[in-house]
């Protein structure tokens, strides 16, 4: 069986590409994606604990997790479209104004 570590580091390296991704890439929809792959090490490190205590409760979470990790993928792709129409670029530094 692969010990508890093995989990969180692989948790933790996935977690600095997500943040590196949304730090460094200069698009939305990168962006986004590197938001999900957080997500997904915060789901990953749920299960991993939850495994090693021997209770479900970290799937449990992950599963409400994953739930609004939908919901959010759908409405930022579709504020991602939007603004796209809007605009005519997915570089964030262009929708600096709250003003259309």
């Amino acid at each position: 069986m692969i010990p508890l570590n093995h989990y969180l580091i692989l948790s933790a390296i996935l977690f600095a590409i997500g943040t590196t991704g949304v730090f460094l890439r200069r698009n939305l929809i990168t962006m986004l994606l590197s938001v999900e792959i957080m997500l997904n090490a915060v789901n990953l490190t749920f299960v991993a604990v939850g495994r090693y205590l021997g209770t479900v409760d970290g799937q449990i979470i992950t599963f409400f997790v994953m739930t609004v990790a939908a919901a959010e993928a759908a409405v930022g792709l579709a504020l991602v479209i939007s603004l796209f129409r809007h605009r005519e670029t997915l570089n964030p530094d262009a929708f600096s104004s709250l003003k259309w």
